[in-house]
């Protein structure tokens, strides 16, 4: 054990939190959870992250680290008129279906056949209705929202992750010299409250079917390129298998899909966490202990951001998935042939249409996949 390896996972348990705690808060408000579901909510994922990488780092022996999926919370609060009973059948399904591709081979590669332009074009179209956010709450709030942005303008030439860390706590900092906050409730440990789901057939193919595709497409491949990267040999059926499970456990108290970590698994798996590869997955373990202390505040951390302003909310996420929003795009975009129907997408899921009770995101998927196919019929010269 190295102090780097402490200070690897701490700060990887930190830019994880505190870098996407403001969307899980959207997408609970979304679904109409109450105080006491959300802190459920945060606690369960928590827990989850805990327990999944204390084990899969441990068995391992390698720097296995989790981490909720933040583009599923993104896709959760983007969803209008579903309850938050309908959106746990949704958690549900999408647990199931993670098991089942740890199960059979052929699920996982059909999945690694979706055109990573589809994809990303489709994550791309459900981040961006949060970025745009931001200008709205800047006509409303531009002592608070203006500053915060040209910071993070500023700061992510230097380190994007930190930069969001750091305009949360300057947002913090201003709505209090602001007088923007309301007062905040009693602080006390957390819960787990039981939802009963409701698996309503729109919700499971509006907004679960939707959520595993990009919990799959861009947080556990992502994950493995990661693992990949740093010359490590990945379990992907152990981590699917664990995740899932874990997802399925923790859905019934209001969790969405826990995953393989992508951009703070980085942390714990370069050479700056430990020089020796085979020492790293001591990160797992400290990385599980950060997760488990921030599972028995999981009320006091809801009661916290409760009492900040919509406006600072709304800021940090579009800001958190600003990054994010720039990496799809770039992605959708890239390849040529693709480049078309990546746009269809983008626009049919951003555009927020729904029919027959089925959200933008799976609609912005189908019409991408058949523009995709017809442009590649095409171009054999069946047309």
């Amino acid at each position: 054990m190295r102090s780097s390896v402490i200070i690897s996972a701490l700060v990887a348990v930190l830019v994880g939190f505190g870098g996407s705690v403001a969307i899980i808060l959207a997408a609970a408000k979304a679904v109409g959870a109450t105080p006491d579901q959300t802190s459920s909510w945060i606690a369960a994922l928590c827990v989850a992250m805990a327990c999944t990488t204390g084990y899969l780092s441990v068995r391992h022996r390698l720097p296995i680290v989790t981490a909720w999926s933040t583009p599923g919370a993104a896709l959760i609060a983007a969803t209008a008129g579903v309850s938050l009973e309908q959106a746990v059948g949704a958690f549900f399904l999408a647990a199931v279906l993670i098991l089942l591709t740890a199960a059979f081979r052929p699920a996982g590669a059909l999945i690694e056949r979706i055109p990573t332009a589809i994809a990303s074009a489709m994550l791309a179209g459900v981040l961006f209705g949060f970025v745009i956010a931001i200008f709205g709450h800047m006509q409303a709030a531009p002592a608070l929202v203006l500053p915060l942005v040209a910071a993070f303008v500023v700061l992510r030439l230097f380190s994007p992750a930190w930069a969001v860390l750091a305009v949360l706590f300057l947002g913090v900092a201003l709505a209090y010299g602001l007088d923007m906050t309301d007062p905040m409730g009693d602080i006390r440990l957390s819960s787990l409250a039981w939802v009963m789901p409701r698996f309503d057939v729109g919700t499971l193919i509006g907004l679960g079917l939707p959520l595993y595709l990009v919990t799959m497409a861009s947080q556990n491949l992502p994950g493995f390129a990661v693992l990949k990267a740093a010359d490590y040999t990945v379990p992907s059926r152990s981590i699917l298998g664990v995740t899932g499970l874990a997802s399925l456990l923790t859905a019934g108290v209001g969790a969405h899909t826990s995953n393989l970590a992508a951009i703070s698994a980085s942390i714990c798996t370069g050479p700056d966490a430990h020089p020796d590869k085979d020492k790293r997955w001591l990160c797992g373990p400290i990385y599980a202990a950060g997760y488990g202390v921030l599972a028995f505040f999981g009320a006091s951390l809801v009661a916290l951001f409760s009492s900040f302003p919509e406006a600072l909310i709304v800021t940090v996420a579009g800001i958190a998935l600003a990054g994010p929003l720039v990496g799809a795009l770039s992605t959708s975009l890239g390849a040529e042939d693709d480049r078309f129907a990546a746009v269809v997408t983008f626009a049919v899921t951003a555009s927020g249409f729904s029919a027959f009770g089925i959200g933008s995101a799976f609609w912005g998927l189908v019409v991408g996949l058949l523009v995709c196919g017809l442009d590649r019929v095409g171009r054999r010269g069946r047309f």
